[in-house]
């Protein structure tokens, strides 16, 4: 009799050991999928005012730049709001939030911005990203961008 309980516990105990490393592969799996969000295709409770403009001539004779104009701008997403999918390709751009929270979405994650925290979001070439407001209250940031001309 305990030689079959001992044999139940011993043939039980690698189907546990291998049941649990599988169970958090499907969850992580799972739950990978369910973060992969589309990112959003159209804006949505924005508002935009231009602080500033240097335009294509100043740039081309301060610093021998043309075909661009630099502008500043501050940006207010609105609770539950977004702005949609986008590259800076040809548009470099560095952003400070102000006030709230931007989440920014990229293909590999995402980030949280607040006005409390130090850092910048740099729009280089290489990036492609999406914000959300997920918060109660409105989020703005000021964005400053070298956008081509025409």
């Amino acid at each position: 009799m305990q030689n079959d309980l001992d044999n139940r516990a011993r043939s039980s105990r690698p189907i546990r050991l291998f049941s649990l490393p599988l169970m958090t592969c499907f969850g992580l799996v799972a739950g990978f999928a369910l973060a992969q969000v589309d990112p959003p295709t159209e804006h949505k409770s924005l508002s935009l005012e231009k602080l500033g403009v240097i335009e294509e001539d100043m740039l081309q004779r301060q610093i021998g730049l043309g075909g661009y104009f630099m502008q500043l701008r501050a940006i207010t997403i609105m609770p539950g709001g977004q702005i949609a999918k986008h590259s800076h390709e040809t548009r470099p751009g560095i952003v400070k939030v102000i006030s709230g929270e931007w989440v920014e979405g990229r293909p590999e994650g995402e980030a949280t911005y607040s006005a409390e925290g130090i850092d910048g979001i740099l729009e280089d070439g290489d990036t492609v990203h999406w914000f959300y407001n997920r918060g109660d209250v409105p989020a703005s940031a000021i964005v400053c961008d070298l956008t081509p001309s025409g």
